[in-house]
């Protein structure tokens, strides 16, 4: 056990870590958020064969699922998206009409599905804005978190064929377009979440993903914040089958891309 010294543990964390960060510097389709419906589009992405990245602000990826409502740790889904929770290898409970399922068990389950299917997951990572070219989002400009917001440390770029918006209620991604005229909207603010509204929030965060800007994809809460859907309140069913929803989608146009239009 003292066959090592102080050095060589911090010589194998910088050597791994800069390994992963110069290969999720390019990726095929990078996501922002690492809740419930960011991670099962990585998951879902990641096994089609796309290299995907997803970047997470805070230190622990998971997003709402963790605090299930007011700390309690279970997470509720309904009968439609048992099949997700099903392949992830979460068990879950009937209760009434619903489902409950454990929020630790569920967290964890979708981040292994992400990383095992091949996903780049970088946490402490915040999105400050986003690089357009031609018409077409074609990277994430990211800073550390905390760190970027308080003191004036330069930004990093990745670079990636299509974006996907899975920051929630902030809609981070879309906002920096929307903020430079670049949506249908024009200047100023989204159209943020109305009321509370379960069922209809919960059937308008699926129906409505969609490319909200040539290479920009929104999923989860970030479809209702930049187009004006209900929220749904502490229930994950519909985050689920939103993530799945936008890596159909964009799977579905990403592989007709010429090689050449990959990021080099």
């Amino acid at each position: 056990m003292n066959s090592f010294e102080e050095t060589d543990v911090s010589q194998a964390i910088l050597e791994a870590y800069q390994a992963k960060f110069v290969e999720a510097l390019r990726s095929d389709v990078i996501i922002v958020g690492a809740g419930p419906s960011g991670l099962v589009a990585a998951w879902r992405l990641a096994e089609s064969g796309l290299r995907i990245v997803v970047l997470e602000k805070r230190l622990s990826p998971g997003g709402g699922i963790w605090g299930g409502s007011l700390g309690m740790n279970e997470v509720v889904v309904q009968k439609e998206a048992l099949g997700i929770l099903d392949e992830a290898g979460v068990r879950h409970q009937p209760s009434g009409r619903l489902f409950t399922a454990d929020a630790m068990e569920l967290a964890s389950a979708l981040c292994l599905k992400a990383l095992h299917a091949g996903a780049v997951l970088l946490n402490l990572m915040m999105a400050e804005d986003v690089c357009v070219r031609s018409g077409r989002m074609t990277g994430i400009v990211a800073n550390r978190s905390m760190l970027g917001e308080s003191l004036p440390i330069d930004p990093i770029v990745f670079s990636a064929r299509a974006a996907i918006d899975a920051t929630g209620h902030e809609a981070v991604l879309a906002n920096c377009l929307q903020r430079r005229g670049l949506l249908k909207e024009g200047l100023g603010r989204l159209p943020g979440e109305g009321p509370m509204d379960a069922p209809a929030g919960e059937q308008f965060v699926v129906d409505h993903v969609a490319e909200l800007f040539p290479g920009l994809w929104t999923t989860g809460m970030s479809v209702c914040a930049s187009q004006g859907g209900p929220r749904m309140g502490p229930i994950f069913g519909g985050m689920l089958m939103s993530g799945a929803r936008v890596a159909e989608q964009s799977a579905r146009v990403l592989p007709k891309a010429e090689e050449g239009s990959r990021p080099d």
